[in-house]
């Protein structure tokens, strides 16, 4: 008895010391599950108002060059509170200029590095029409699929929400009205 405990031990602990750092990597470089708490991004995620959260996996690897594209919803440190995760839609990349819902200046051209996110239900969402322009660095993954419940289990597609498309104009054909509610970074002079 004493020796198949021992063997039993023995296989457990070296067991253990493969899967660890296995696990480990996995999460660290390809992903991870995680649920969706809140109505910020209704009706895409947790469609209904109910104790039904929807579980998602958060692919890693898809964003280690920054590789991201207008409507994919994404997980990052909110700019705010970096102790909070968000998730949110992209809506614009760097250069863009977006029409803000609420924000200080009506219309934003997104710098250099960064992009502009929202949830899909504006009511109730913390997002760059609250905080601005969000550095591509404190995105950490990109939602892939919805894993749970299984009646939605599905690969999640970028989608831009109508009439949140960035505004299709150049600089150089910007009204003024645009440019003074860009403020004084953006002026003509």
């Amino acid at each position: 008895m004493a020796r198949s405990w021992k063997s039993f031990a023995t296989a457990f602990a070296s067991g253990f010391m493969f899967a660890m750092p296995v696990s480990v990597t996995f999460l660290d470089h390809i992903g991870y599950v995680a649920k969706v708490e809140g109505a910020s991004m209704q009706p895409a995620l947790n469609p209904r108002n109910n104790r039904d959260r929807d579980v998602i996996f958060l692919n890693r690897w898809s964003v280690r060059n920054y590789d991201i594209q207008r409507g994919d919803i994404v997980a990052l440190d909110s700019p705010r509170d970096p102790g909070t995760r968000l998730v949110k839609r992209i809506i614009a990349l760097e250069g863009d200029t977006v029409k803000t819902l609420h924000y200080k200046n009506r219309y934003v051209k997104v710098p250099q590095g960064h992009c502009w996110v929202e949830g899909d239900h504006h009511g109730q969402s913390m997002d760059s029409n609250l905080f601005g322009p969000v550095a591509v660095g404190l995105i950490h993954a990109k939602a892939s699929h919805i894993i749970w419940p299984l009646h939605r289990l599905g690969k999640l597609e970028p989608l831009v929400p109508h009439k949140r498309e960035p505004v299709g104009v150049s600089y150089e054909r910007m009204t003024d009205e645009m440019l003074n509610d860009m403020g004084e970074t953006y002026s003509r002079s």
